[in-house]
């Protein structure tokens, strides 16, 4: 098939929101009896899923401090929840289980779950914790955790099944997804900042509106588009900071512990929720005993037959390297930088054994292999969904990326013409305005 020349909608990267958003855009153009055929192409650089939403761990929550990250995540699992099967998206649930540090956030999180309509059940001192955990884990252990909120709805999905369906689905309804393809720039039209043609390695094509859904690679979208690398920032106690980064870069830290993924099932013999838990509580070693940390610490897990074991991760951590010259390729698990690294190993084995007796002495059955990867950060940690230049639509998900499938839906009505008003709060000028997301006590930076 020839190399198009003109697309009416031009979607770069096949990731989880540049999918959502073709398919939320062909079905739409579909409804109101247009052709889609070459309506639509979407440009990757390697492969499906070749960036962070083929590591992804497949994680889909609510659990969020800020009121508009729930309400746009309870959108987003009405979108897994209209096909889980289709979706390879598994509705078990999700569970925050924490220590007193961060028992009234969680209780803000849970009372805000309610106005909404979200399922949760909320469970409060270490007695009635360690009961309500030991009815899910009987060998629950861990140790100054005061409050449970139970996520009824929730859960995860297999990455790379979830990735090839959606791939499937926007291809049936007559989208074209074109691999190989590296965008080299943005031309705009005479007189107008307007895009007229994305310059890829293959040749311009022209179009009349380009969504960039990039993921780590948005802070090179973000330059070809000549948008600034420094902003200014007014937090919210009024103070203004200038020249801030725009963006920075995080090192996600996950991996597998290589048993049979039924070793993580629950009394019931069923699958469990996602298990996160944040704590202050002292982490010691299951190899010798020694002392990790007394500080803060968090960790997230689930048995998954997808990756062939107990699968999870722990709190990043920031990349010092200046932005300009981190290098995201190779991504992932290729990366000879920014993967995994054996204090990740041993603090993430460790804290399982901590939490669950099942896990002690294991450190010898984690996969040794390569896994992680880095994600590309706004200045707040919060995602940037906002239009620039007339008709170049960004996506920087601030690595919240696979559990919000449904901004791609949104984003896709935004651009046939009807403004989302779950997409305001996170508009770019919020940095100037001083319009910021509350943050939790959470190890987390995007909590």
């Amino acid at each position: 098939m020839a190399f198009p020349e003109h697309a009416r909608f031009i979607v770069i990267g096949a990731g989880i929101h540049g999918l959502s958003t073709a398919w939320r855009l062909a079905e739409r153009l579909a409804a109101s009896g247009q052709d889609v055929d070459g309506q639509i192409v979407v440009l990757e650089k390697t492969g499906i899923a070749s960036g962070a939403s083929g590591i992804a761990c497949g994680v889909v929550r609510n659990n969020y401090f800020q009121p508009a990250m729930r309400r746009l995540m309870a959108h987003s699992v009405d979108v897994w929840e209209s096909d889980p099967e289709g979706l390879s998206y598994h509705p078990v649930g999700y569970m925050q289980i924490s220590s007193e540090s961060m028992h009234e956030d969680v209780r803000s999180i849970y009372e805000q779950q309610q106005s909404i309509g979200y399922e949760s059940v909320f469970v409060e001192g270490e007695q009635q914790c360690t009961h309500y955990m030991r009815g899910i884990f009987d060998d629950w252990q861990a140790k100054g955790i005061t409050s449970v909120l139970h996520e009824k709805r929730g859960g995860y999905s297999n990455q790379t099944k979830t990735m090839y369906a959606l791939a499937d689905k926007v291809e049936a309804l007559g989208v074209r997804i074109i691999s190989g393809v590296e965008v080299k720039g943005f031309k705009t039209e005479n007189g107008s900042g307007a895009i007229a043609s994305v310059e890829t390695s293959r040749g311009d094509i022209g179009c009349e509106h380009v969504v960039i859904g990039a993921g780590p690679w948005v802070r090179d979208f973000w330059q070809m588009l000549d948008l600034p690398k420094q902003i200014t920032v007014k937090d919210l106690d009024g103070n203004v900071h200038e020249n801030v980064d725009m963006w920075r870069y995080w090192q996600l830290e996950e991996g597998v512990l290589v048993v049979d993924p039924e070793l993580g099932l629950a009394n019931d013999g069923k699958m469990p929720p996602v298990i996160h838990v944040d704590t202050d509580a002292p982490l010691h070693s299951t190899v010798d005993g020694s002392l990790i940390t007394d500080e803060m610490w968090g960790i997230y897990y689930k048995p998954d037959w997808h990756f062939g074991g107990i699968q999870g991760g722990a709190s990043p951590y920031k990349v010092n390297t200046p932005v300009d010259d981190v290098a995201i390729d190779p991504y992932g698990p290729s990366s000879p930088e920014f993967v995994s690294s054996h204090e990740f190993a041993h603090m993430w084995v460790s804290a399982l054994a901590h939490c669950q007796k099942r896990y002690e002495g294991l450190m010898p059955k984690y996969h040794k292999e390569a896994s992680g990867g880095i994600g590309c950060f706004t200045a707040d940690s919060f995602p940037v969904f906002d239009s620039f230049h007339e008709n170049a639509t960004v996506i920087a998900d601030s690595n919240h990326g696979w559990k919000m499938i449904g901004v791609g839906h949104l984003i896709a009505d935004e651009v046939l013409g009807e403004r989302q008003e779950l997409l305001e709060p996170f508009r770019f000028d919020r940095f100037e305005k001083g319009e910021l997301h509350p943050v939790s006590n959470s190890p987390y930076p995007w909590s």
